[in-house]
């Protein structure tokens, strides 16, 4: 299975940010050393015309030239620097590469991404560039394929993503969150779930698989691109749920057993993550890996099989 990483560019941040930059490189480590027959690409940088395909020219001109207002810079909470552009336009290369690799091979997995509270003009929340929504629409004008959900598993709701893909009926947006975590003002997207403070593992999972059945009711995706935080995690400082590192495993099951029934590719972002310890944070981005490395072979099986049948009828 195929992971694209942008770890070699890395923000210089000041001391005591909190944001986790290094769990990145410590995440492609950890499924270097335990999980098999991954095949490790660094990811290329997306051009100012694929970014275009989500944001406005004026903000990605803002962006790269360091012309952002001290309030635009401030909502984004990174510090202006090249390497926070690079970082941010290779990010979103990733999901690209890995939305290709998916429907050729089944599923693959940018190790960052998922940097979905980033909107048309504007970034927010540690988010530059909204790979999701980038990657959705490139795989649409590339005729690959017409329609993509985004299941978005992150704690905080993906209000970038929905902003952006609002009345875009090609594109559907699920997203599973925490009711009273940022973003305090929610946009709208295809289905919100909201949950309670201190939900655990059975509230979620039953809420998931809710969602799940009603995204199928109104919707049938050639492509699901899923992002799959950590910040759900009981561990996580800014989560504020109760999901247990086993509630996630299960939860990534949810995901990828509905899509492979369906063959369905899937391009996974591990999104936000910012456990008291790194370690947890790493630990349930590795497992996400880890399980999607064995749904893999699986959904490249039933896509093969799914394109025969295909050729076949068209013959007959």
């Amino acid at each position: 299975m195929k992971a694209f990483y942008s770890d070699h560019f890395v923000l210089p941040l000041p001391e005591g940010h909190r944001f986790p930059m290094a769990k990145y490189r410590m995440l492609r480590e950890a499924v270097a050393a335990s999980v098999p027959d991954m095949e490790f690409v660094e990811a290329a940088a997306a051009s100012d015309g694929v970014l275009a395909l989500a944001h406005h020219p004026s903000y990605i001109a803002a962006v790269s030239t360091g012309s952002l207002d001290p309030a635009q810079q401030k909502g984004i909470g990174f510090p202006w620097s090249p390497q926070m552009v690079e970082r941010s336009r290779r990010s979103a290369g990733a999901t690209i590469e890995a939305c290709r690799a998916a429907l050729s091979e089944g599923i693959a997995v940018n190790l960052a991404g998922g940097t979905h509270h980033a909107c048309a003009d504007r970034g927010e929340g540690f988010c530059v560039f909204n790979d999701a929504a980038i990657a959705a629409r490139l795989m649409q004008a590339e005729r690959r394929v017409a329609r993509v959900a985004i299941i978005d598993l992150d704690v905080h709701q993906g209000n970038g993503t929905a902003a952006i893909l609002s009345n875009d009926d090609s594109v559907f947006t699920l997203s599973l969150h925490g009711e009273h975590n940022y973003p305090f003002k929610k946009e709208t997207s295809d289905l919100d779930v909201a949950l309670p403070d201190g939900a655990r593992d059975t509230e979620y999972l039953a809420a998931l698989d809710g969602a799940l059945q009603e995204m199928e009711r109104r919707f049938a995706p050639q492509l699901l691109i899923y992002l799959a935080g950590a910040d759900p995690h009981e561990g996580d400082r800014l989560g504020r749920l109760k999901l247990s590192l086993a509630g996630l495993a299960a939860r990534d099951r949810r995901v990828l057993e509905w899509a492979t029934a369906r063959a369905i590719p899937v391009a996974i972002a591990m999104a936000g993550g910012y456990g008291r310890n790194i370690e947890d944070t790493v630990a349930v981005h590795r497992q996400t890996v880890a399980i999607a490395a064995q749904y893999q072979p699986q959904v490249q099986s039933r896509l093969r099989t799914a394109t025969t049948l295909s050729a076949d009828r068209i013959r007959a």
